[in-house]
C-alpha cells in the first residue's frame, strides 16, 4: 500500500486505545489543567487531598509535605494506610491498583467515605503517571510496606521491608521533566497558601510545610505548621486582618442542613470591596454556584427584612440591591456534598440544585439570631448598606458617563492612545506605559501593526481605598476602560466585567524597574485585581520586563536583567566594559525598548495568574490598605527580592 493511501486509511487500526495512564501522559492538560507552573502544583495537591480524606473520615489529623533538596515532593500522614492486600478483581496489591489505575480509590466507596475532597481531582495515580520516580510507603498493622514507580509503571511488586509501631502512609514523587518543561522548581510561597487553607477549612488538623532547599539562620530548614481550631472563623480573622472591622467580632455557624455539612463564617468592615469564598468539599469554587447563591439568598432575604422592619430605609429614595448588602463583606462559605456536580469553564461552580436551601436556611437562621441579640452590630450594618447603595447609585452615574465614552458607545478612544492597525483582538496587545515620556519612546519603537501604547500620568487611583463612584470618575481608570473596550455590569451580575468587546487580548503592564514603577504596577494589578479580575483569569494581563543594564564594550553589547547577569557578561567580555543603569524606560532610545521589550521574539513577558482568590485578596488589602504595621512586616520579610534606588 502506498504512503498516500495509508495517510487516507481512517480504519480501526488508526484509532489509538490508549491505557489510562498512558493518556494521562499523552494529554496532562485534561486531568491537570496545564503543563506550567499551576499543573506542577496541582500534583502536590492531590496527594495531601488523600491525606485530607482520611481526615475527613476521622483516620487522620497530622500531615507532613516537604519540599526537597531536588525539588521532589514528599507526603506524610498518620491516617490507616492504604491497603497493600490484594485486589480480588485486579490480582494485585491494592495500593497498585490505587496507584496505576486511574479513577481507582476508595473516596468511590461510600463506606469508606462519606465525602471526598479529591473527587474533584483525578488521584495519586496521575500523580504517579506525571512522575519520573514515586515511592508509596505503607505504615499498616505494624507492617512497613513500599513499592516504587517509574513514570507510572511499577518497578516492583508491594513488598514487606519492615515493621513499625506508626500507622499511615508516605508518598515521594519527582515530576517528569519531559512533561513539565516549563519549571520543575516549587513555591514555597504557593504551597503555604494552599496548606493554610486546608488547615482553615479542616479545623483539628495539623499540616506542617519544609522547604529543604532554604535553611534559617540556625541552620534549620524554613518550615510553618498550619492548625485552626476555629475553622472559617479564623480564616475571616486571617483574611480581614488588613481591614478595619465594624461589628464586634466575626459571625458564624455550621450545622447540618438535610445531611449537607455547611460552615460559614462572615464579618462586616469598612473597605468598599465583596470578598465572598466558597469551598464545596475543599476545593475552591471561584466561579461559585448553588452554595453561593443560597448564601446569598439568607444574606439578602435576611438583611432587608431587617433593614425595612428598623425604619432606617424610610429616605432613601431608590431601592437597595443585593450587592448593597454586600459591600465592605468578607465570607466564607464551606459545604460538603457526597456527590458534586461541577460545571462552568473550569468546573469550579457547583451545579447541585438541592444544596441552595439548605445553605440560604443555615445563612438566615443564623443572621436572625445575630442581629437580634447584637442590636448595635445590626444598626452599624444596616447603616454601611444604606452607604453602600447611595455609593452605588453615584457609581452607576459615573460608569455610564464611562461607557458612552467607550468605543461600542459611540464615542471615542483616549486623547493619549496610540492605536494599532491590527483589527483582530487576538492579534492585539496594548502597552499601558508610565509617563508620557516613556510612551512617546514605547510609540517610536513599537510595532504599529499589533501594538498599541496608552501612556498614564502618574500614579493611578489606588482603589483598595476609593469608594466605586470614584474610581469610575478617575480620568486615567476611564481612560483604561475606554481604549480596552470593556464595561461592567450585565443583566444577572452588575458587577461582572463584559469582556465581549475587549480590543487586545494582552495588555502589558511596562513601567520602570525601580520602586516607583513597582509601586505603579501594583496600582495597575490592584485595579484590575478588583474590578476587572475576570482579564486576569482568562490570561490577559502581562507584566514587561526591561533590562536594567546595558554592557558595551567595542562593538559587542549585550542587556542584563540582573546584578548577577550583568557581572557574567562583563566577565565574558573580558572585562573593563562600559556599564549603563537604566533608572527608567526614558532613558532608553526607541530601537533599545525595541530589542529588549517590546520585540516578540526577544521580550519576557510575564503573565499574571491567580493562585488563590484568597490569599491574592489578603495581599493586596495588606500592600494597598490602611494598616500600616502588616505591610512594613511584609515589605521587611521580602525585602531580599527588593532592590530600591537610592
Amino acid at each position: 500500500m502506498s504512503e498516500e493511501v495509508k495517510k487516507n486509511n481512517y480504519s480501526a487500526d488508526s484509532i489509538q486505545a490508549l491505557e489510562g495512564m498512558e493518556h494521562v501522559r499523552m494529554r496532562p492538560s485534561m486531568y491537570i489543567g496545564d503543563v506550567g507552573t499551576r499543573g506542577l502544583h496541582h500534583l502536590v495537591y492531590e496527594v495531601v487531598d488523600n491525606s485530607i480524606d482520611e481526615a475527613l473520615a476521622g483516620h487522620c489529623d497530622t500531615i507532613f509535605v516537604a519540599i526537597n533538596e531536588d525539588n521532589s515532593i514528599t507526603v506524610e500522614d498518620n491516617g490507616r494506610g492504604i491497603p497493600v492486600d490484594i485486589h480480588k478483581k485486579e490480582g494485585v496489591s491494592a495500593l497498585e491498583v490505587v496507584m496505576t489505575k486511574i479513577g481507582a480509590g476508595g473516596k468511590f466507596d461510600k463506606d469508606s467515605y462519606k465525602v471526598s475532597g479529591g473527587l474533584h481531582g483525578v488521584g495519586v495515580s496521575c500523580v504517579n503517571a506525571l512522575s519520573d520516580h514515586l515511592r508509596a510507603t505503607v505504615f499498616r498493622e505494624g507492617k512497613v510496606y513500599e513499592q516504587e514507580y517509574e513514570r507510572g509503571k511499577a518497578m516492583y511488586p508491594v513488598k514487606q521491608i519492615g515493621e513499625t509501631d506508626k500507622r499511615g502512609t508516605t508518598v515521594t514523587f519527582k515530576p517528569d521533566g519531559t512533561i513539565f518543561t516549563q519549571t520543575l522548581e516549587y513555591s514555597y510561597d504557593t504551597l503555604a497558601a494552599r496548606m493554610r487553607e486546608l488547615a482553615y477549612l479542616n479545623k483539628g488538623i495539623s499540616i506542617t510545610l519544609t522547604d529543604k532547599r532554604e535553611n534559617n539562620e540556625d541552620g534549620s530548614f524554613v518550615s510553618e505548621t498550619f492548625h485552626s481550631s476555629e475553622g472559617l472563623k479564623e480564616f475571616v480573622k486571617f483574611l480581614d486582618g488588613n481591614r478595619e472591622p465594624i461589628i464586634a467580632s466575626v459571625i458564624s455557624m455550621e450545622t447540618d442542613k438535610g445531611e449537607i455539612p455547611v460552615e460559614v463564617a462572615l464579618i462586616y468592615n469598612t473597605s468598599y470591596s465583596e470578598n465572598i469564598f466558597s469551598y464545596v468539599n475543599n476545593i475552591n469554587t471561584h466561579e461559585g454556584g448553588t452554595h453561593l447563591s443560597g448564601f446569598r439568598r439568607g444574606l439578602t432575604n435576611t438583611l432587608k427584612k431587617y433593614a425595612d422592619n428598623s425604619g432606617l430605609l424610610e429616605k432613601l429614595k431608590f431601592e437597595i440591591s443585593g450587592d448593597d448588602f454586600r459591600e465592605g463583606l468578607t465570607a466564607i462559605i464551606s459545604v460538603k456534598v457526597a456527590e458534586p456536580q461541577f460545571e462552568g469553564q473550569t468546573k469550579t461552580k457547583l451545579g447541585n440544585r438541592e444544596v441552595v436551601a439548605p445553605v440560604s436556611q443555615a445563612v438566615s437562621e443564623m443572621l436572625e439570631n445575630y442581629l437580634e441579640e447584637n442590636p448595635n452590630d445590626a444598626r452599624t450594618i444596616v447603616q454601611k448598606v444604606i452607604l453602600a447603595a447611595q455609593a452605588r447609585h453615584a457609581a452607576k452615574k459615573a460608569r455610564e458617563m464611562v461607557q458612552r465614552k467607550t468605543v461600542m458607545g459611540g464615542g471615542g478612544l483616549p486623547g493619549k492612545l496610540s492605536d494599532c492597525s491590527e483589527q483582530d483582538p487576538e492579534k492585539c496587545e496594548i502597552f499601558l506605559v508610565e509617563g508620557d515620556s516613556a510612551g512617546g519612546t514605547a510609540k517610536q519603537g513599537r510595532d504599529r501593526g499589533f501594538q498599541a501604547i496608552l501612556p498614564l500620568r502618574g500614579k493611578i487611583l489606588n482603589v483598595e481605598k476609593a469608594m466605586h463612584h470614584k474610581v469610575f470618575e478617575n480620568e486615567e481608570i476611564r481612560n483604561i476602560f475606554t481604549a480596552l473596550g470593556v464595561t461592567i455590569g450585565t443583566a444577572e451580575d452588575s458587577k461582572a466585567l463584559n469582556l465581549e468587546k475587549l480590543r487586545y487580548h494582552k495588555v502589558v503592564i511596562m513601567c520602570d524597574a525601580d520602586v516607583d514603577g513597582s509601586h505603579i504596577s501594583t496600582l495597575i494589578l490592584t485595579f484590575f485585581f478588583r474590578f476587572m479580575k475576570e482579564l486576569i483569569e482568562n490570561g490577559h494581563v502581562y507584566i514587561a520586563t526591561p533590562p536594567l543594564y546595558l554592557v558595551k564594550k567595542g562593538a559587542k553589547k549585550e542587556y542584563a536583567w540582573t546584578e548577577n547577569q550583568r557581572d557574567l557578561i562583563n566577565e565574558r567580555l573580558g572585562g573593563g566594559a562600559t556599564i549603563q543603569r537604566y533608572k527608567g524606560l526614558g532613558e532608553m532610545n526607541a530601537e533599545q525598548l525595541w530589542e529588549t521589550t517590546l520585540d516578540p521574539e526577544f521580550r519576557t513577558l510575564r503573565q499574571v495568574s491567580i493562585d488563590s482568590l484568597a490569599e491574592a485578596d489578603r495581599i493586596f488589602s495588606m500592600l494597598m490598605g490602611d494598616e500600616v504595621p502588616p505591610r512594613r512586616e511584609f515589605i521587611e520579610k521580602n525585602a531580599a527580592y527588593a532592590k530600591i534606588d537610592a
